[in-house]
């Protein structure tokens, strides 16, 4: 790979479109190549008694569930980053002591 990942993020960015609504409202969630359906599933787990409690102060008792899931998706955005931001780096480290 021949491009430099030295040059400014805000510069790549400006390339791209903006993304609507409408364009996420067309997107199709995909775990591998498999479309995931849309909505959500009903799940029964147990969770530490200290996690619940914390949802529960922060976001109130109706909309701890709404707040649990909202923190998973985010975990799980910030691990495909970190695993995109490790992978580039060790593409550049190695083109860089070719």
């Amino acid at each position: 790979m021949s491009r430099s990942y030295s040059s400014k993020i805000s510069d790549e960015r400006d390339e791209y479109p903006e993304v609507t609504q409408e364009d996420i409202n067309r997107a199709v969630f995909r775990v591998g190549l498999n479309p995931v359906t849309s909505g959500k599933q009903q799940v029964t787990i147990e969770l530490d008694t200290v996690l619940v409690e914390y949802f529960k102060a922060v976001a109130g008792e109706s909309e701890y569930d709404k707040l649990i899931n909202d923190t998973l998706r985010r975990a799980l955005e910030y691990d495909d980053l970190e695993d995109t931001l490790r992978r580039i780096i060790r593409e550049e480290l190695h083109h860089t002591s070719a």
